[in-house]
């Protein structure tokens, strides 16, 4: 799966969810720390910009005046300095333990002229302990399965009828989708999240949407792999029945 393959469908999931779902629920701003912790684990760019309207309107993402920051009155000097984009995490990449740029957000970013942090990170938490957050904005994101928000996100994309997203979701499998170490196709069919979303795949004939190579394996490959599970995700016509 590319890099852009994942930023486009967690975008494209941002949007879908934004608008099936009443400006008052708060659900969206713990499925958004969902979706771009999945993004996280992929090589992908800073992509919030592209849906960063949505994500302030729903409480994921905070914008503030630089002189907001906690160290401000220590670091004036340099946040006040910054001219680009720029993560305010900082990295020792010569460190034996350095493993790479993982949550390079969770101090937050400046995009200038603004301050921006995210629900949950490290700098959040220390606005909320300021004072500077408070009522439903300190409140914790809930920790949400990723297979609990692809449901919701299919389940919208459904009523738009929007196949694509449905497919390239659905096309990832339960090895991606589902947190656990080991998944018998029993396992799956007690996931109520996992059936919601194979059901929406084979309702909306999602699972005829052509998708890239590596996605979702043929009719053949099913035949010789002889996986009761993947059968059970993948195929239309499942011989274990539901």
């Amino acid at each position: 799966m590319s890099m852009h393959d994942v930023e486009d469908l967690v975008c494209d999931s941002i949007l879908v969810l934004d608008a099936h779902h009443a400006q008052d629920d708060d659900r969206l701003r713990s499925w958004f720390t969902t979706l771009y912790a999945f993004q996280a684990g992929y090589d992908c760019s800073h992509t919030q910009g592209r849906v960063l309207d949505i994500l302030l309107k729903r409480g994921h993402t905070y914008r503030l005046p630089v002189s907001a920051h906690p160290d401000y009155g220590q670091r004036r000097e340099f946040l006040d300095g910054l001219a680009d984009f720029t993560p305010l995490r900082e990295f020792d990449a010569d460190a034996e333990d350095f493993e790479g740029y993982g949550g390079e957000l969770e101090d937050g970013y400046v995009d200038p002229p603004w301050l921006y942090c995210e629900a949950g990170t490290a700098l959040w938490r220390r606005l909320v302990a300021d004072g500077r957050l408070r009522g439903r904005d300190a409140a914790e994101p809930a920790r949400t399965p990723l297979i609990d928000v692809v449901a919701e996100v299919a389940a919208a994309a459904e009523r738009d009828g929007d196949l694509d997203l449905i497919a390239m979701w659905h096309g990832l499998g339960p090895d991606t989708l589902v947190e656990r170490l080991t998944l018998s196709a029993e396992d799956l069919r007690e996931i109520p999240a996992a059936v919601r979303l194979r059901e929406i795949a084979l309702r909306s004939g999602a699972l005829s949407v052509e998708l890239p190579d590596g996605y979702r394996p043929t009719d053949e490959e099913l035949a010789v792999l002889d996986d009761d599970r993947e059968t059970w995700w993948y195929a239309v016509d499942d011989v274990n029945g539901s």
